[in-house]
């Protein structure tokens, strides 16, 4: 797809099929198929794998190796990179569950926030970034850090679930690898586990494509259809979503504790984010005073939903520290769905008691 065609067109278009085709790639059930073609067998090619991994390729610049989970594609990116006694860094902010996977590999561990400061990359394999980071919403510079990382040797892969593939192409801003999980905003619809790999390297996308049919860790082509339909209307979806955060971000500025979205010029990211991302989302957090507020929050709202996912149709709230994240109880990690912002807005509001 031209590069030169705005989000809408290339979402759009990188799903549809060509003249006689139906738009858009259909699920290919075979697991074994008649020796001669370029499939063989179902653990190592589909047809669909490859209509979603040449979409997701094609807006990322790059090649992509769907999974089916994002901690699938995290785990095949790690043991496919490191071997003992290397040395990872990654974001002590970021995902907690990258952070216990990476802690029960025989391999050395540096954490760093996402906001920095970085020490020297010298004796280190892989730089792991989350960028905005989950669920802090912190923001690095992936330019700067992807060259000092270069230089010291290692390799650089970037976490770009809370961006997605439309707001923020880490493949040109110098990383070597981008890594998502498409549960949330690509697949859209809360109805699938989803994960992707994309390299700038063939080379690298041939050895995670070997890694996935030797650890077995294959997509179902109906779960691949699902997210190859859901990416149709990232471009859609992310627009109501970014403006629904940006009204909830104005409804709540001055009245809750630790407020962050990048997408506003008040928040301290903001200037970075906007060098460095095309366009944001629907993710917010903010602080309330006890995990029991929180509880009252949901309780009265009528239209958001406890969910520990984001970047869906509805709008959810998750309590963070329920899961292990090192943060406050009251935090609250908010995704702002599709609904009408007029109705979203006076929802919350009457949930928070800011009438």
């Amino acid at each position: 797809m031209n590069n030169s065609y705005g989000d809408g067109t290339r979402v759009v278009h990188s799903v549809s099929g060509g003249p006689g085709e139906p738009f858009g790639a259909q699920p290919v059930f075979a697991s074994v198929y008649h020796l001669g073609g370029q499939d063989t067998y179902g653990r190592s090619s589909n047809p669909t794998w490859r209509a979603l991994e040449s979409a997701l390729g094609s807006l990322e610049g790059g090649e992509c190796v769907i999974f089916p989970s994002g901690m699938a594609a995290i785990s095949t990116l790690l043991r496919t990179l490191l071997s003992t006694g290397d040395t990872l860094m990654l974001p002590s902010d970021g995902y907690f569950v990258a952070r216990r996977f990476a802690s029960e590999m025989d391999i050395n561990l540096v954490e760093v926030p996402t906001a920095g400061p970085y020490p020297s990359f010298d004796g280190v394999r892989l730089v792991l970034l989350e960028t905005p980071s989950n669920p802090g919403l912190d923001v690095c510079d992936i330019a700067t850090l992807a060259e000092a990382a270069h230089a010291a040797g290692a390799l650089v892969a970037v976490d770009n679930t809370t961006a997605t593939p439309l707001g923020q192409r880490p493949l040109e801003l110098g990383a070597d690898i981008v890594v998502s999980s498409d549960t949330k905003a690509v697949a859209g619809h809360s109805d699938v586990l989803f994960g992707h790999l994309t390299a700038a390297s063939p080379d690298l996308a041939t050895s995670f494509r070997n890694a996935r049919a030797l650890n077995g860790a294959i997509p179902g082509p109906f779960e691949t259809w699902l997210a190859l339909r859901g990416l149709g209307t990232l471009d859609l979806r992310l627009e109501r979503q970014a403006k629904n955060a940006a009204a909830l971000y104005e409804l709540l500025s001055g009245r809750v504790a630790g407020l962050r979205w990048p997408g506003d010029p008040a928040d301290p990211a903001h200037l970075l984010a906007a060098q460095q991302m095309r366009r944001f989302n629907g993710v917010l957090t903010f602080e309330l005073e006890s995990e029991e507020a929180v509880e009252a929050f949901l309780r009265k709202s009528r239209l958001v939903s406890a969910a520990t996912s984001f970047g869906g149709l509805h709008s959810s709230a998750d309590r963070r520290a329920q899961w292990g994240d090192p943060v406050p109880e009251g935090l609250v990690r908010f995704s702002a769905g599709c609904e009408d912002t007029h109705d979203l807005v006076k929802d919350v509001s009457q949930a928070l008691g800011l009438d």
